[in-house]
């Protein structure tokens, strides 16, 4: 009896701990999945896209129509989902954003505009409250080292590895995505080889926003469809970008998962609503100590000044 009171709390230690690795894993995926497009476009195009999370949640919205309106199929209504936030994404750019590229500020607030025409859009539309929801693909749970996980966020996790693999295929061993890669790399040098750069910019945002909508559609089953969800994904979206360095696909992976243990960590020792906390005080502590990020190219504080 003695031998298993002592067990006992060496067994709940293991169990949170192991709980904490499995959903500090899965959440820091869910964020690398929201942030990837982010990262994509600006490494390419050096846009910061502010509507990504506006596209995110239109997705999320857009999914939810075709399923309860339109009667699709769930696989239907997913992949029309992603292939509009796709189109749009390059339409921003065509007839937007174009318009003020290489102006910084500009890009800024006319892509925030845009972020705010639609998510303030779908609240006058009446889309409020916790009413919009999207069905997990496949219900149910299951045990993995103790720890019981829904299937759904297993997905999630799937679909996050094999998007950066696929990414790594596409943009090394593709024509169009070494070109796209070229033109991250050195613009100048690419445009002198014949690469357009505005045709890169249109591929990246519509690349980008696809992703976004990607993320959208197998991420939102674990909870509902709301205008703040699509703030909060921008919020977590430039967090993980500013963290891993502005452009580095690799430093923003490397972000995803420091700070998704962190919020983990966070929920587990003090107060859920606290991960939104985390990730603006990342983007602050980084800016501070080391503006160009993990992995990123900018000019650091000292040879600025």
């Amino acid at each position: 009896m003695e031998m298993e009171i002592e067990r006992q709390p060496l067994y709940l230690y293991l169990l949170i701990s192991m709980d904490i690795l499995i959903y500090g894993g899965i959440n820091s995926i869910s964020l690398a999945l929201m942030a990837i497009g982010f990262s994509l476009v600006y490494g390419v195009s050096r846009l910061p896209n502010f509507a990504h999370g506006a596209l995110y949640i239109m997705a999320g919205f857009v999914t939810w129509a075709f399923l309860n309106t339109f009667g699709l199929p769930y696989w239907a209504a997913v992949v029309l989902a992603v292939l509009v936030t796709a189109g749009l994404g390059a339409l921003i750019y065509r007839f937007i954003l174009i318009r003020v590229r290489g102006m910084p500020i500009s890009e800024i607030i006319a892509s925030y505009a845009i972020a705010l025409a639609i998510l303030e859009g779908f609240r006058w539309a009446g889309f409020r409250g916790l009413t919009y929801t999207l069905p997990p693909f496949v219900e149910g749970t299951t045990t993995i080292f103790g720890v019981s996980v829904d299937y759904q966020r297993l997905i999630v996790a799937g679909t996050g590895i094999l998007l950066v693999f696929a990414l790594w295929l596409f943009t090394h061993h593709t024509r169009l995505g070494l070109s796209l890669q070229a033109i991250a790399q050195d613009e100048r040098a690419a445009l002198m080889l014949g690469i357009d750069s505005d045709r890169a910019a249109v591929i990246a945002l519509a690349l980008g926003s696809g992703l976004a909508g990607l993320a959208a559609t197998v991420i939102l089953p674990l909870g509902n469809i709301t205008v703040k969800t699509g703030y909060d994904v921008l919020v977590f979206a430039l967090a993980v970008s500013v963290v891993g360095g502005l452009g580095s696909w690799a430093g923003s992976i490397l972000a995803a998962f420091i700070i998704g243990y962190t919020q983990i960590l966070t929920v587990a020792f003090y107060k859920p609503h606290f991960q939104s906390v985390v990730a603006l005080a990342a983007i602050l502590i980084v800016l501070v100590v080391r503006p160009s990020g993990l992995f990123g190219r900018q000019k650091e504080l000292e040879e600025r000044v």
